[in-house]
């Protein structure tokens, strides 16, 4: 991937998905990028604290001696924050890249899904349209919930919805009635308040909690009740089956 900065040709940037955690769950192609990439950039969500990407990027690939970029996104809905830190990172990116080395930027799970990757994805084809860009999948956080639950998401004509926890109770029950099998990120600071309305419609016995799937720290709970007024984990999600299915077996 090196390139001889006389030629001025420009690097290329990655969005490399590195799986939910389990160093195993990682593509060839994804480990390919990363031993060659010449900078590795990683994301974490405040200046003082340690990147959580980071830390098992380390079990993958050995980083020393390698240029590891760390790029700040804070948790924040306020578009100005958000807006700002985006540009940092391109500007801190596009440095690299107009050296012509190859720039590889690592999301959790895959670059697709709920990824900042993609804001600046966007931005650079916006500015820089001329600078090569490829995206390499990983194992999503909600596959490997799945296969850690055993559950299936979905079969034949079943629909499937993935969406953030914090929707509004009305539209949430609408998506819950809708789909055959719901997955719902984000859920620590909401879970009481969902889990009573799974239990009003009556769902909660076809939920199931997992948390830092992949990791040492994994934990699939399947009797969701046992976490009413816990304190939980940022890095989890409810898998919920069954509104669909019972309607349709009830009518047959």
């Amino acid at each position: 991937m090196h390139r001889d900065r006389h030629t001025m040709r420009m690097g290329t940037l990655y969005g490399v998905g590195v799986g939910p955690g389990d160093p195993e769950l990682i593509t060839i192609k994804a480990r390919r990028v990363l031993k060659r990439a010449e900078v590795i950039c990683v994301p974490k969500g405040r200046e003082e604290g340690d990147s959580y990407v980071r830390g098992f990027l380390s079990r993958i690939i050995d980083l020393e001696g390698r240029q590891v970029v760390e790029l700040v996104f804070p948790m924040t809905k306020d578009r100005t924050v958000l807006e700002r830190h985006w540009n940092a990172a391109l500007d801190r990116l596009m440095v690299p890249l107009m050296e012509g080395r190859d720039v590889a930027f690592v999301t959790e799970g895959d670059p697709s899904i709920y990824s900042t990757f993609m804001h600046l994805h966007d931005l650079i084809r916006e500015r820089h349209p001329e600078l090569p860009v490829e995206v390499i999948p990983g194992v999503s956080s909600i596959n490997g919930s799945a296969a850690a639950a055993g559950l299936p998401l979905v079969d034949g004509a079943e629909r499937l919805a993935v969406l953030p926890a914090v929707y509004e109770e009305k539209e949430l029950t609408d998506i819950l009635e809708r789909f055959d099998t719901v997955v719902l990120l984000k859920v620590n600071r909401v879970f009481d308040r969902l889990l009573g309305q799974l239990e009003e419609l009556g769902l909660a016995d076809g939920a199931v909690y997992v948390r830092r799937c992949g990791t040492p720290e994994q934990e699939v709970v399947h009797d969701i009740r046992s976490l009413r007024g816990k304190e939980l984990d940022y890095l989890s999600l409810l898998i919920v089956r069954g509104q669909r299915r019972r309607e349709i077996g009830t009518r047959e």
